[in-house]
């Protein structure tokens, strides 16, 4: 068997058997296949695309390539749980103290942030002292004595997902769906996962842009799931608009915490209630999710997800206080209310516009290893539907320097498109 007939095959939109495509990315990961096949073979997979079986035996190769890891004996059923990221998306921070406090152990590896979507380590690590980077071992300790693990993810899991990626981003086949499914399946799996709840974005601040393009996506990923014999829902949810209020690390953190204390914007609440729901559907403690939506709200209304979210910090070295006294962490030297040119009804709040906004105050990185500055960022007082009147308060700009500060507020002004008749809310789910 050759890397180049493999090539040559998927280059002719012929469909490629388990063998070889084990093949191929054994031999990739090992050193064996160099960079430039593996581009062109990742090329020929974008051009041409790939079945759901393929896709499938692709994520199990990518999956072990490194370790997988076994939870069993130290949790009965393992749910992960992945979104596809956006602005103001801060639901794991939410969600996995609520399905804990609900008794479903969850442990999460999960990623940084890297252009306009924020990523969830770095609003966790504006809280002194919480580590990300935490050892398999330590992982598993955890997950048995905690219940609850939120950190990175480690190298030695799907390492050809990693080496893959790399090339693909800049060889310009980041955009094909097989290559996509497979890379967020393959850590999911690689992670241990038995069942598996995606939230897949769609909208002006999401990767997939229309509802048919998530559709596709969601489709191949329950595909992947069945043929691993893991347990797969996926979600359509909507990202025209940023979810919730805030977007910025320390300040999703605080939007974060008063969720857990059974407060926090209507519209983040419902998702994660709806997202808990699934997880302890899939994770067996609900029957349904009329009961598991019932269990997870409770879990906020007793302050037994807030106390969880305090174990979660406290587990991982995190500074306590910070999320007892959320006062204490990181603020901007700069706070400006930016109030409505005009009255009328929003009709757009655009997402992407302001997540790229939020870059240039340095609450994301533009390239990888960039420093993050956790206390800056928005907080959008309205959603589309809303009305509003001339000179109330629109939004909020948190920033530590005046110059930036201005071009954030002109951005963020520009991202709000204005109507004067009633506007319909936006969907949170559309399947």
């Amino acid at each position: 068997m050759r890397a180049v007939d493999i090539i040559i095959k998927k280059r002719d939109k012929g469909e490629l058997t388990a063998q070889e495509i084990n093949f191929f990315i054994n031999g990739f990961t090992n050193g064996e296949i160099p960079d430039y096949q593996a581009s062109a073979f990742a090329m020929a997979v974008m051009l041409n695309g790939m079945t759901s079986v393929e896709t499938a035996d692709l994520t199990l190769a990518m999956a072990r390539s490194g370790q997988v890891l076994d939870l069993t004996g130290i949790v009965d059923i393992a749910v992960d749980k992945h979104s596809s990221g956006g602005v103001g998306d801060k639901t794991s921070i939410a969600v996995l103290p609520m399905v804990a406090a609900c008794g479903l152990p969850v442990g999460k590896m999960s990623g940084r942030g890297l252009g306009f979507s924020g990523g969830t380590l770095d609003k966790l690590e504006s809280i002194p002292g919480y580590r990300c980077d935490l050892t398999t071992d330590e992982f598993k300790k955890q997950l048995k004595e905690k219940g609850i693990v939120l950190t990175g993810q480690t190298l030695d899991l799907a390492p050809a997902d990693g080496k893959m990626y790399a090339l693909r981003d800049v060889t310009g086949s980041v955009p094909s769906t097989p290559l996509i499914a497979s890379s967020i399946m393959c850590k999911k799996i690689a992670g241990g996962a038995q069942a598996i709840l995606l939230d897949v974005k769609t909208g002006l601040g999401a990767f997939m842009q229309t509802l048919d393009e998530a559709r596709v996506l969601a489709n191949l990923m329950v595909d992947i799931g069945r043929h691993a014999g893991r347990e797969t829902i996926t979600l359509l949810s909507d990202m025209n608009q940023p979810l919730g209020h805030a977007v910025g690390n320390a300040l999703e953190v605080l939007e974060a915490i008063e969720t857990l204390h059974n407060r926090g914007p209507y519209d983040f609440r419902e998702h994660c209630l709806h997202l808990a729901a699934h997880m302890l559907v899939l994770g067996q403690r609900a029957k349904d999710l009329n009961e598991g939506r019932a269990m997870a709200g409770k879990s906020l209304a007793d302050g037994s997800a807030f106390e969880k979210f305090r174990v979660l910090v406290s587990a991982q070295g995190g500074d306590v206080s910070f999320v007892d006294e959320p006062a204490k962490l990181p603020k901007a030297k700069l706070v400006e209310v930016v109030n409505a040119p005009r009255s009328g009804f929003i009709s757009q709040v655009h997402a992407r516009s302001v997540g790229e906004a939020s870059l240039p105050l340095g609450a994301g990185r533009a390239r990888k290893g960039d420093p993050i500055d956790y206390a800056v960022g928005f907080v959008i007082l309205h959603k589309v539907g809303d009305k509003v009147e001339k000179g109330r308060p629109l939004f909020e700009v948190h920033a530590n320097d005046a110059e930036k500060l201005a071009v954030a507020r002109q951005a963020v002004m520009e991202a709000h498109t204005f109507s004067g008749e009633p506007v319909p809310p936006l969907p949170l789910f559309y399947d």
